[in-house]
């Protein structure tokens, strides 16, 4: 009995050591970390321009007539920047004020625009097309109807030398006509005396630009606009295009004041947009800035003008195929040399 009671009491002991060992040697599975905070990232806030004056310039014709709501409304930017309108009469008024940088901005020939790149070694960028081609074929009959029919005619015009005869000699020659051969061209000094040809019976077809065609059919009757040259190259189809105006602005400009650029381009849009669905009211204002006198010739000429804002790769498709041209043509016309691309301005 006392033997039992022994055994059962060690082994009750022993039970209870190996329990209590059991017990001290249990780990707990350790708590699952918790993913470290991501901290929110500092997003750095471009700094405002500060106000600026955007100094534009642009000659008394069709390229400034796209400016004219522009120009008429309040010139003021929402942060306080302003616009500052210059007109003039011809391109030597406006490209020496360019190259100083007494203006930020200018509408110019288009090729004149090359020719101030290659000048100021690529100090000057294209912000748009302004203008598309305004030169018309003019008859005085009905025997021209397509640019066939202009072989073995005679054309008087003014121009030679320069983009008007590239032009035409590159249409006539892209339609199959030779331009030395197949068609006599009569070149006067200047597009009056086209006109006074034709008023005299002395020529039935001229080359002439808006809005001398206007202004010639309130003299002549009977004229009409044969061909628009703008849409013989655009039948072409070669992605490029026939431009008479761009608007160029000074490249520091451009990179110290992106916003003020970019505002410009918003605004020149809907102007352009405007005057395009308003001939009427801006005629008025065409008249008002002294682009064209009279505002019903300017109200007849508007439609002819091909005012747009062409920007982008549009732009620059259609400016750099038109450039090639003139090159091909007379090197100097261009500056010498084509522009590189940083001269189309692609925001």
């Amino acid at each position: 009995m006392n033997l039992f009671k022994k055994t059962l009491s060690l082994t009750l002991a022993l039970l209870l050591a190996l329990s209590l060992t059991a017990c001290g040697t249990k780990q707990e599975a350790p708590a699952p970390e918790e993913p470290p905070a991501q901290e929110t990232p500092v997003q750095e806030e471009t700094p405002a321009e500060e106000p600026v004056t955007t100094r534009i310039a642009a000659l008394k014709g069709p390229t400034a007539m796209g400016l004219v709501k522009l120009m008429s409304d309040d010139p003021q930017f929402a942060d306080g920047s302003l616009y500052d309108f210059t007109l003039a009469g011809a391109a030597d008024e406006v490209t020496p004020s360019l190259i100083k940088g007494d203006l930020e901005m200018a509408c110019v020939p288009a090729n004149l625009a090359s020719v101030l790149y290659n000048k100021t070694e690529g100090q000057i960028v294209t912000l748009a097309v302004n203008t598309l081609g305004v030169i018309y074929i003019v008859e005085n009959g009905n025997a021209v109807r397509s640019m066939a029919d202009l072989a073995g005619k005679t054309i008087v015009g003014a121009g030679k030398g320069s983009t008007p005869e590239y032009a035409l000699r590159y249409l006539l020659s892209e339609n199959g006509i030779d331009p030395d051969k197949d068609v006599t061209i009569d070149w006067k000094s200047e597009h009056a005396e086209c006109v006074a040809a034709l008023a005299s019976g002395a020529a039935t077809i001229a080359l002439l630009p808006q809005p001398f065609v206007t202004v010639a059919q309130t003299k002549i009757e009977g004229l009409r606009m044969a061909l628009d040259l703008t849409a013989e190259w655009d039948a072409l189809d070669n992605g490029s295009g026939m431009i008479t105006g761009v608007v160029v602005a000074r490249k520091s400009f451009v990179e110290e004041h992106p916003a003020a650029v970019a505002a410009f381009l918003e605004d020149y849009a809907e102007s352009v947009n405007w005057v395009n669905s308003n001939n009427a009211d801006a005629a008025q204002l065409i008249s008002q800035f002294g682009i064209i006198e009279a505002a019903p010739m300017a109200q007849k000429a508007l439609p002819y003008c091909n005012i747009v804002c062409i920007t982008g790769e549009e732009m620059g498709s259609k400016l750099s195929g038109y450039l090639q041209v003139l090159f091909d043509a007379e090197p100097t016309s261009v500056g010498g040399k084509l522009p590189g691309d940083d001269f189309y301005y692609n925001a």
